[in-house]
């Protein structure tokens, strides 16, 4: 990948677009961007045979359609790749009232500090706000969060939310003027497609004892301030957000950070292991229901796990989907 994109520096640009299967090589496009090839690096958030349907629809609305193609330099367009279906509070009160689930209703000001708090005490929350993301990756609108401090997020979000092994990495959500602070990095990476290092000064020391540690007893070694989101070689694959492009994310990030200190969350798509992201309130609910997730917030509702009612009728989820 390097050797390529030397090449294409040498008989393009001063800047990078990313497309393709190969793109969502979050360690090969950190690398690119460490090496300092390009000015700016640009990845598709929806890298692969997505992208390229998104591409052909741009392709004909520009060339066969004949609409002029408007370029704002310096700026992202795509914005969060917030493309998907959204569902009004009006949406989600009728959903919640038709099956008469309980639920809070809570101002913004009540919400993000409410969340935040939760998300402090070591509560997992189940995230679903406006419009879903366009491509595999949740980013602050179908997202499963979680405290980055904690030695026990990374165990209990796969195990009891995800279904699947404890080990796997969770990726940081990020505020963008923060992105320095936490790792090796100070550039854009809207889309969860860069990985970088952690900075050395919130790493933690790993002893000679737990160097000797042998498979997930070695992974489950802490190795930073924010243990949650950090790989076993001190790298974390990095979300920033931006106020501008992703302003409900970011207050109840910005609301943890106030609270915390931390300008950090842990973000996981919301859904369970084989099955597809959640797009509509009642995906969100019974994925909510199905997992050991704590509170699910639908807009501006809140439900607490504790007030709901089983499932009724609900097939098994594990043989509903094929698992990866």
């Amino acid at each position: 990948m390097l050797r390529l994109a030397r090449h294409v520096r040498q008989v393009s640009g001063e800047r990078l677009c990313l497309a393709g299967g190969v793109a969502l090589n979050c360690v090969g496009n950190g690398k690119i961007l460490r090496e300092g090839i390009f000015d700016q690096v640009w990845i598709q958030p929806a890298a692969g045979d997505a992208g390229g349907a998104l591409g052909a629809a741009l392709d004909t609305y520009y060339r066969h359609v004949d609409r002029p193609r408007i370029v704002q330099d310096q700026q992202d367009l795509q914005r969060s790749s917030l493309l998907g279906p959204s569902f009004s509070q009006s949406d989600i009160e009728s959903f919640l009232s038709n099956y008469q689930y309980k639920a809070t209703y809570l101002e913004d000001e009540s919400l993000f500090r409410i969340v935040a708090k939760l998300i402090a005490e070591q509560s997992i929350v189940g995230w679903f706000q406006g419009r879903m993301e366009f491509g595999p990756r949740a980013l602050g609108n179908r997202s499963i969060l979680g405290d980055p401090r904690s030695e026990k997020t990374q165990s209990v979000m796969n195990l009891k939310i995800k279904h699947r092994e404890s080990f796997r990495p969770f990726a940081p959500s990020v505020l963008r003027e923060s992105v320095s602070e936490y790792f090796e990095m100070d550039s854009d990476s809207p889309y969860m497609l860069l990985v970088a290092p952690i900075q050395k000064k919130i790493r933690r020391k790993v002893s000679v004892e737990d160097q000797e540690l042998f498979g997930i007893d070695r992974l489950n070694v802490s190795r930073s301030e924010i243990p949650a989101v950090t790989h076993v070689d001190y790298s974390a694959r990095i979300q920033t957000v931006a106020e501008a492009d992703h302003p409900r994310y970011y207050r109840l990030i910005k609301t943890f950070q106030q609270l915390t200190g931390c300008a950090v969350l842990v973000n996981t798509s919301f859904n369970v292991r084989g099955e597809p992201i959640v797009c509509t309130p009642e995906d969100a609910y019974r994925c909510f229901m199905r997992t050991e997730m704590d509170y699910l917030i639908l807009g501006n509702f809140l439900l607490d796990k504790r007030d709901q009612k089983p499932l009724t009728n609900d097939v098994d989820w594990q043989t509903e989907f094929e698992l990866d």
